[in-house]
């Protein structure tokens, strides 16, 4: 985990909004994705809230508590009511990439906290919630590109793979979720660090990606108001 979880209780909240924060605006946004390409199944069933309840998924919201990554409620896509060649891939990437994306309005404030005011997100319950959203955000991101199905990733893998690829890929799905939990035990039980070494990698890539930027131009304001 990027910090102790149970150290208090405030810890403990500010992981349980961004869970629910992150989970719901993932969901969400395959759903919109899926509805605006004109599926209309995940409406139909309510999926398209901002609504938590409708999005969480109790063990995949379980296995992000005490795991360090999890999932929420699939969202129902069916293939024959989209309409392009490249819907279904667009669907499967808009979830990581909702979650990147409120990773980087979190970022903002974040970064204005602490590089503005000097602010210690030891001694800040509002600057640690915001950088628990986005860590969590990030993470979820990040797990749900690994190509094993149900995560997005085996989606995003399908829609970019050259057609002659199409029966391994329906055959490593069939395995998909037995690999993910041979994955999970491996790292839990056997302390073999597949997962977080697949997961943190490009998660401090990502990370750098989102808050650098933000830092730059923050610094470069704090610059020029010093020239006056």
């Amino acid at each position: 985990m990027l910090f102790n979880l149970f150290s208090s209780p405030t810890s403990l909240i500010a992981f349980l909004l961004a869970i629910i924060i992150g989970i719901t605006v993932h969901e969400f946004a395959h759903s919109w994705m899926a509805t605006r390409l004109g599926d209309y199944t995940s409406k139909y069933q309510g999926r398209l809230s901002l609504n938590p309840s409708r999005h969480i998924d109790p063990i995949g919201a379980l296995f992000l508590l005490f795991v360090g990554f999890g999932w929420g409620k699939p969202v129902p896509i069916n293939r024959n009511a989209l309409r392009g060649k490249h819907d279904e891939l667009k669907v499967a990437i808009s979830g990581p990439l909702s979650n990147l994306i409120t990773a980087f309005v979190f970022s903002i404030p974040v970064v204005i906290m602490s590089n503005v005011f000097n602010i210690d997100y030891q001694n800040s319950f509002i600057l640690f919630t915001l950088m628990t959203i986005v860590q969590i955000n990030v993470i979820l991101a990040v797990f749900n590109l690994i190509p094993v199905y149900p995560l997005d990733g085996s989606r995003i893998l399908s829609g970019i793979a050259p057609r002659k690829w199409e029966n391994q890929i329906e055959n490593l799905e069939k395995k998909g979720p037995i690999l993910l939990l041979i994955l999970i035990f491996i790292e839990y039980f056997l302390n073999i660090p597949i997962l977080f070494a697949i997961i943190m990698y490009p998660y401090r890539i990502f990370n750098s990606i989102i808050t650098v930027p933000i830092v730059l131009v923050i610094d470069g304001i704090k610059f020029i108001i010093s020239l006056f």
